[in-house]
């Protein structure tokens, strides 16, 4: 059994009350002094083990945070969000809890317990005296919930000085992730006619039934077997029962899993045109999460951390999600990337969200193995 193993069995009582601390503290995307004060723990938390801590301010977002430990000029890139989807108030409704080798609360496994397995694999190698051949960098953020938009630099800036990167997301069922679909987001607007629809509705042009014809034409893009997919999710328009609609909006989201399907879709949608004569149509948006990609490199970077599994006694498979992560911007640019690092649990963004407290040092000494091992030939 690996050293590091041994060691973070020890500090599984630490690592829970960091923990319930972090779980306990709200933090939603939108509301920038809660994830201010939760950023300040977290940083206070990795300075306290000797890494330099810098703060990279937000005006609309909480600011983010680059975390630098160890030496040299090669480095592996760590990533991780600190904001959830639950607004505040959530953690005193649904507050921390311990129950039956599980742990809940908001936020828990997307991603908090992610960042605390971070923590602890750095605090790891500091106390027993190791030191990976490469530079740790951590870029914490707080806007991922919401498409990582003020993030987006600061992580591929430190992706291109990487020559790894590790995400920090919660795994699937044990099993890492080795591909994600990349992610669009499209608003559509229409606009018709306005005209009572009592007394004249000849006279109008309905804005809600041209957008019920786009909706029918977009959710048709859906292809499954070669994984697009296409989800109006968000519907409105009219503004009076008794009027003749003269506007309608919708939101879309699309999901492809590759870059030429992505590049294909996103014309198909920005092109659509108007069915109904007198009505207009307008569509902004495009792909904001390129696909991460299945590659040789990060096939090769998956075997790695699987030996170290069977060395740890952990069962250790690979698979892919439809959701998109910070990955997706690494393994766009090239860089080996490794996602589903972080805890095993299930329920994110959901009531039941949990985590099982065993995988914490596990997982922590997974991660603490990996970054020694990539030093090595």
């Amino acid at each position: 059994m690996d050293s590091s193993f041994e060691y973070l069995v020890t500090q599984l009582p630490p690592m829970l009350d960091t923990l319930e601390r972090w779980v306990n503290h709200d933090s939603p995307t939108f509301d920038k002094a809660p994830v201010d004060a939760l950023g300040l723990q977290i940083a206070d938390a990795f300075a306290g083990l000797g890494a330099s801590v810098e703060s990279h301010p937000q005006s609309e977002y909480g600011d983010h945070l680059r975390v630098d430990w160890g030496q040299g000029d090669r480095q592996i890139l760590l990533l991780g969000h600190f904001d959830t989807v639950w607004p505040v108030g959530e953690t005193a409704r649904r507050p921390f809890t311990v129950r039956d080798g599980k742990a809940s609360g908001p936020g828990i496994n997307d991603m908090k317990a992610g960042i605390l397995i971070g923590l602890y694999a750095l605090q790891a190698l500091v106390d027993t005296a190791q030191t990976p051949a490469h530079r740790l960098v951590y870029v914490l953020t707080s806007d991922e919930e919401n498409g990582s938009l003020s993030s987006r630099e600061l992580i591929e800036i430190e992706a291109r000085r990487s020559d790894y990167a590790l995400v920090l997301e919660p795994t699937r069922y044990g099993s890492l992730i080795t591909w994600r679909k990349g992610v669009g987001r499209f608003n559509i607007e229409t606009t018709g006619v306005a005209a009572h629809s009592g007394v004249d509705p000849e006279k109008g042009v309905s804005a809600v039934e041209e957008m019920a014809h786009q909706i029918l034409r977009l959710q048709a893009m859906s292809d499954l077997a070669s994984g697009t997919t296409v989800n109006v999710g968000v519907v409105g328009g009219g503004r009076l029962v008794n009027v003749v609609p003269a506007s309608a909006k919708a939101e879309c989201d699309l999901r492809v899993m590759t870059v030429a399907e992505g590049e294909r879709m996103e014309r198909a949608i920005l092109g659509l045109t108007p069915v109904l004569e007198g009505t207009t149509i307008k569509v902004s948006g495009g792909i904001n999460r390129p696909p991460f990609e299945e590659s040789e490199a990060g096939l090769a970077l998956f075997e790695r951390a699987r030996a170290i599994g069977a060395r740890l006694g952990l069962e250790i498979d690979k698979t892919g999600t439809g959701g998109g992560s910070d990955g997706n911007l690494t393994a766009a640019l090239g860089v080996p990337t490794l996602d589903g690092l972080g805890v095993v649990g299930e329920g994110s963004h959901a009531l039941h969200e949990q985590i099982l407290i065993d995988s914490l040092p596990q997982r922590a000494a997974l991660l603490t193995e990996l970054v020694l091992d990539l030093g090595q030939p």
